[in-house]
């Protein structure tokens, strides 16, 4: 059986400085100063990976960086990951990383979920998200609404960013010309639109458990 831990067990434990979780999985960047570097770095996570299934191994190599994402009770691989990063004199970045979801508000979203599912081409997990299998795209949800909403967006961006980064964002986006409709569940999420009302929100793992 599968032992499940929350986001705060995750962070609450020894050896994962590096880590942040972000919605269900726990995210790192680590910065390269090379393409090279970053195939050193991959080739030691597949090693210490191995082929076992029980992990939700996903890398990301580009030139500047290498970002990687695990299931929260991948503890053990994620302290091994650092370790393996450190010993290349690779620095991590938690800054660096984010998970974004599109996300479509819907009346009834049965009626609508298998259009967008052909349309993008996504798999479909549960009765409200969609995935992209090759793990390129954003992820994309659908949101419960109680009436329709015909003068307001019905489509937003939720951008989940590290629990010590979220209020530095929602800061710079008020900078830059937005403005706050209701933090009412913050630390979890703010919700911000732009100068015209586009709406998009902020969020973290903090009080989701």
């Amino acid at each position: 059986m599968t032992v499940q831990i929350t986001a705060r067990q995750f962070h609450e434990a020894d050896g994962v400085e590096d880590w942040r979780a972000l919605y269900h999985l726990v995210s790192a960047h680590f910065r390269t100063g090379s393409l090279a570097e970053g195939i050193a770095l991959v080739d030691e996570i597949g090693q210490l990976a191995g082929e076992s299934e029980q992990h939700h191994l996903n890398i990301d190599l580009r030139h500047a960086g290498v970002t990687v994402s695990l299931s929260r009770r991948d503890i053990g691989l994620a302290r091994q990951i650092s370790a393996a990063a450190r010993a290349l004199r690779i620095p991590a970045d938690p800054t660096a990383v984010q998970h974004i979801n599109v996300t479509l508000d819907v009346l009834v979203g049965a009626n609508v979920l298998p259009f967008w599912r052909a349309l993008l081409g996504y798999r479909e997990i549960g009765d409200d998200y969609l995935a992209d299998p090759a793990r390129r795209g954003p992820g994309f949800g659908l949101q419960q609404m109680g009436a329709a909403r015909p003068h307001g967006n019905r489509m937003h961006l939720d951008i989940a960013v590290p629990h010590d980064q979220a209020e530095a964002r929602v800061a710079a986006a008020l900078a830059a010309g937005g403005h706050l409709v209701s933090a009412t569940h913050a630390p979890m999420w703010w919700v911000l639109a732009d100068a015209e009302g586009n709406e998009a929100c902020v969020a973290t793992w903090v009080g989701r458990e």
